[in-house]
């Protein structure tokens, strides 16, 4: 029979994965929802196909057949409650870790519980008959592309993840009889890597190690990532969170930001990626990630995920220790990346009032052994263009990316070790949030704290912000101005004197800088509170002022086509060339 699939994305997609995965016994049941699907593998030589008119027989005998082949064997019926019958089998195989592949057709999701003939709610698993279950509905743009082919890889991986077991894959259709398509669509295809399994190898080409949000070092680890990028001409790209001290880092914030400039050095061709959530937003272009972390996640930050590592970092780079590279090793890629980082920081202009000035400013003059904790969005960006001192820890709460603790963590962090001094920064509407926890009772004489206060969320209004869009329409409820006293000079400096800190304030410049030495001394006597009053305009042109320092030809290009078609005429032509 000629090879013809289903014009439904979705569905080429999941043959597509299937196949690259190597799963090729399909038992299917028959009806009209899963035609598509249906009508589309039985034109594939790549699978084995068997007919079963009875769904729970259809699930007990693939039980039977994944026991006996050691393969994944897949199972394909209709809507209604022909789902229902697959229940016994895969419970079946779910304790007996069984790779069964439960693939259920439906109508579109949003149609249960309306009445409508044959639809049912599959959203919800028992949990002892599938170790995952995912939705893959229609694919209408790039972004659902991109989001159920991970969803799916991620799925056929756990087949034999931790044991084995059944997985669910709830495949919309609209019953499209268009099977015209002679060819599958090119799948990106993700891999799981175990302690035990096979290491790929690392070819010729450029190795960069993006670290997120990361816990402390340990000696070992930062001694082997160092050789690990002495040997095959790696660098560590950082951000304040990240950690990691050693010999190859480099903080890309401010080179990596231009919007007229590309660097030659943020394209390369593996990328290992370690850590949790970065706040940097480092525009970056690797042509392969490799995902290294104990929890074995399938977690796609930069959408070029080609393996995931289940292990612990110490042993990814051990393995690599131990392999021979297949390249010349110059350490070359690290002064590529030292020079054009250098070059960008060296031209950094005059900036206005701001937190990126105070970053400036006052990171360099920060103790060693000092910890830094910073607010999220405005802040950490502000202070991610600059370098602190090498032994200067960094953190902010990107986990769950809120407003509503950056104070109470940089406490909690101050509690640990009295005799260390703890800085954080953070926004009038941060603090506000979260100012009762310098009432607490425990708050030590070690605690330093900025407040940056323009009296609203100036992230809303900055240049390049969806809220600048309204001009001063954004204030009354995008950016929550004339909140908390509007800038009062009082409301702070009488709440925290009157809580035994040592109060500063700044308005300019020179305010600022006649206290920030004694802000940043390393003796601790006291608590401190330094309030910043800045305003949204001066926050926006530094930034923009700070995004506009290097440009080449392409650069200027852009910013002309720019003005021409203005920002949606860009776009627009974007989508056209994408096309």
């Amino acid at each position: 029979m000629k090879t013809c699939y289903s014009a439904e994305r979705n569905t080429q997609m999941l043959i597509a994965l299937l196949k690259a995965h190597g799963i090729k016994k399909i038992i299917v049941s028959p009806g009209a929802t899963n035609i598509c699907f249906v009508a589309s593998i039985q034109c594939d030589p790549f699978f084995e196909i068997f007919s079963s008119v009875d769904e729970r027989s259809a699930a007990y005998m693939a039980c039977g057949m994944a026991a006996e082949s050691s393969e994944p064997v897949a199972l394909s019926c209709t809507g209604a409650t022909a789902s229902r019958n697959y229940l016994p089998g895969l419970t079946e195989a779910y304790y007996r870790k069984l790779p069964v592949l439960a693939i259920t057709a439906t109508q579109h999701i949003g149609r249960v519980g309306q009445l409508i003939p044959q639809v049912i709610d599959r959203s919800v698993s028992m949990r002892d008959i599938t170790m995952m279950s995912v939705q893959i509905p229609k694919i209408h743009d790039k972004e659902d592309e991109w989001a159920y082919e991970v969803m799916l890889n991620k799925a056929l991986l756990e087949l034999r993840h931790r044991g084995q077991g059944p997985v669910h894959v709830n495949l919309a259709t609209e019953y499209s009889s268009d099977f015209s398509v002679k060819e599958l669509p090119k799948v990106r295809v993700i891999n799981r890597i175990c302690p035990g399994d096979d290491m790929p190898k690392l070819n010729n080409g450029r190795v960069a190690i993006y670290v997120g949000a990361h816990n402390k070092w340990s000696n070992e680890l930062s001694e082997m990532v160092d050789t690990f990028c002495s040997i095959y001409d790696g660098v560590v790209l950082c951000d304040h969170t990240s950690n990691y001290r050693g010999k190859y880092r480099i903080l890309p914030n401010l080179l990596c930001s231009q919007v007229f400039y590309s660097s030659p050095c943020r394209t390369f061709d593996i990328l290992i990626h370690i850590g949790e959530v970065s706040g940097a937003y480092t525009s970056i272009f690797p042509e392969q990630v490799w995902r290294v972390s104990a929890d074995g996640e399938v977690r796609d930050a930069f959408r070029k995920l080609r393996y995931v590592f289940e292990m612990q970092e110490e042993d990814f780079f051990k393995s690599y220790l131990r392999l021979p590279p297949n390249k010349t090793h110059e350490n070359s890629f690290i002064q590529q990346w030292k020079a054009e980082c250098d070059r960008v920081i060296s031209k950094v202009p005059e900036v206005p009032f701001s937190n990126v000035w105070i970053a400036q400013q006052t990171i360099s003059r920060l103790p060693e052994g000092s910890v830094l904790h910073l607010g999220i969005l405005n802040t950490l960006r502000a202070w991610n263009f600059f370098e602190s001192p090498n032994s200067v820890l960094g953190y902010s709460n990107t986990g769950g990316f809120g407003i509503d603790g950056c104070v109470s963590s940089l406490i909690g962090a101050s509690l640990v070790d009295g005799d260390r001094p703890y800085f954080g920064v953070v926004g009038d509407l941060a603090f506000f949030y979260d100012m009762n926890v310098i009432g607490n009772r425990h708050v030590g004489s070690n605690v330093r704290l900025i407040l940056i206060n323009n009296g609203r969320g100036t992230e809303f209004l900055i240049y390049n912000a969806k809220g600048a869009i309204f001009g001063e329409d954004t204030n009354a409820y995008i950016a929550a101005a004339g909140h908390f006293g509007n800038k009062s000079q009082k409301l702070v400096k009488h709440y925290t004197e009157d809580l035994g800190f040592e109060y500063f304030s700044a308005s300019t410049k020179e305010e600022y800088l006649r206290n920030v030495d004694r802000f940043t001394s390393p003796q601790i006597a006291k608590p401190m509170l330094f309030e910043v009053f800045t305003n949204s305009a001066d926050e926006s042109k530094a930034l923009e002022m700070l995004h506009n320092i290097e440009k080449n030809a392409a650069g200027k290009t852009k910013k002309l086509a720019k003005k021409v078609l203005g920002d949606r005429g860009v776009e627009a032509l974007k989508k056209m060339l994408d096309k």
